[in-house]
């Protein structure tokens, strides 16, 4: 029986086309239509289907019974038999070619139905198979549609999504546009292999580095930690294992190469490289630069770094909406509160001293934004110190930060620049 040309192209595209191995394809072929054949015809469960691996000719035939005495369904006489196979004997066995004729229309239509089904869950596997361990590769691939924000992502022969979380906020794709981001993960459900894509998450940056620095790759030097406002800044902390190499200037590069570079993939999200040390108190120097800290002090219980800067750097400390504390928060794993030299001026800086002044500020923001204690307490934990302090955040972020809802900080914020205002007359 020989392979019809629609069958012969479905193999060819489904090679070509899917990526689907040819053995596995014609495997297949044969498995679905035995299957068709037995339940649309009078066939024996030892009824096989073969394809020539060469000609891609198909054979079909079913097991036969061999005998003089009885007679019936799967039963053919010793005469019958040795047409097929001279050496048969009485109560043997013989296997008959299978007309193609008696398969008839409704066994094709099944064995085609069953064919797309078994490639389907072929070219699955293949997909998983392939992408399962590409978990923390960059991949380029062609943005296919756009839908709302979430992006679907051709990568060769697959489909991934680039869900709108794990976009950069400030940057639009087109349909056929090139895109470059990080595996984040894979999965393999009933629907099918799923690969998820991240431009926002901190291992993208960390991906980057590793690929525009030679000794990151090299293991000569280590990310150890890396924080972003995505789209807008990043801090990335290095360390060298050599202490011949310097890791801040290795990952910036000669005249700033290496680091520009990660930038311009980023769309111009600023990043500051920051030298771990496994002292909290460097290390969180290091963390809030620009910023410069008069003083810090380290709590071990609590997990706290305590910081005071002068007056007129503190909004640079804390960063516009609060991003340079935060971030720093985030890179060193310890939660840093900032606040102004002014608040301890002429007291010693232990955490004594610094918890008392804490008591009268709390109060003293408590009754100037009308708030309870515990709120009050809430925002000082957070870094807001002051009523100017609340104002240089932005709302969405403040809210964010403090949990609390939107009539609140309404309020807040209205009762902040009311005082702020009122100073200024």
């Amino acid at each position: 029986m020989a392979m019809n040309g629609e069958l012969q192209a479905v193999v060819n595209f489904l090679e070509r086309e899917r990526g689907v191995d040819r053995e596995t394809i014609l495997q297949a072929i044969e498995s679905s239509i035995e299957q068709a054949a037995r339940k649309n015809t009078r066939v024996s469960s030892d009824f096989r289907v073969r394809i020539d691996r060469k000609t891609l000719m198909i054979s079909a035939s079913d097991e036969y019974a061999v005998s003089d005495t009885e007679r019936g369904p799967g039963i053919v006489t010793v005469a019958q038999a040795r047409r097929f196979d001279p050496e048969v004997q009485e109560g043997g066995t013989v296997r008959i070619p299978f007309p193609a004729e008696k398969l008839g229309r409704i066994s094709a239509q099944t064995a085609k139905q069953t064919i797309m089904q078994k490639i389907r869950e072929a070219q699955r596997s293949n997909v998983y198979n392939e992408y399962k361990d590409r978990v923390g590769d960059i991949v380029t691939g062609t943005v296919k549609m756009v839908a709302r924000k979430d992006i679907y992502v051709e990568l060769g022969k697959t489909e991934a999504l680039l869900p709108a979380k794990e976009r950069i906020p400030s940057e639009e794709y087109s349909t056929g546009d090139v895109i470059r981001a990080y595996v984040l993960r894979v999965q393999n459900d009933a629907s099918g292999p799923a690969i998820t894509l991240s431009r926002s998450c901190p291992d993208f940056v960390k991906a980057l580095f590793r690929l525009e620095v030679a000794e990151i790759a090299d293991g000569v030097i280590e990310v150890v930690s890396v924080a972003r406002d995505p789209g807008r800044r990043a801090k990335v902390a290095v360390r060298s294992l050599n202490p011949d190499v310097d890791p801040q200037g290795s990952c910036i590069g000669m005249r700033g190469a290496r680091v520009k570079n990660v930038v311009r993939e980023l769309n111009g999200e600023k990043i500051d490289i920051v030298k771990y040390s496994d002292d909290p108190e460097l290390y969180a120097r290091e963390a809030l630069k620009p910023a410069e800290p008069t003083t810090l002090t380290v709590d071990d219980d609590a997990h706290a770094i305590y910081a005071t800067v002068p007056a007129d750097k503190l909004s640079l400390a804390i960063g516009r909406a609060g991003q340079n504390v935060r971030l720093a928060t985030r890179l060193t794993g310890w939660k840093i509160s900032i606040t102004a030299d002014e608040v301890i001026a002429g007291e010693e800086t232990d955490k004594q001293v610094f918890e008392s002044k804490r008591d009268e500020m709390v109060h003293q923001l408590a009754k100037e934004l009308e708030i309870t204690t515990v709120v009050a307490e809430a925002l000082f934990d957070r870094g807001f110190h002051s009523p100017e302090g609340v104002l240089h955040a932005e709302q969405a972020y403040f809210q964010e930060t403090t949990g609390l809802d939107n009539e609140q900080v309404k309020a807040i914020y209205e009762r902040a620049q009311a005082l702020v205002d009122q100073q200024g007359e």
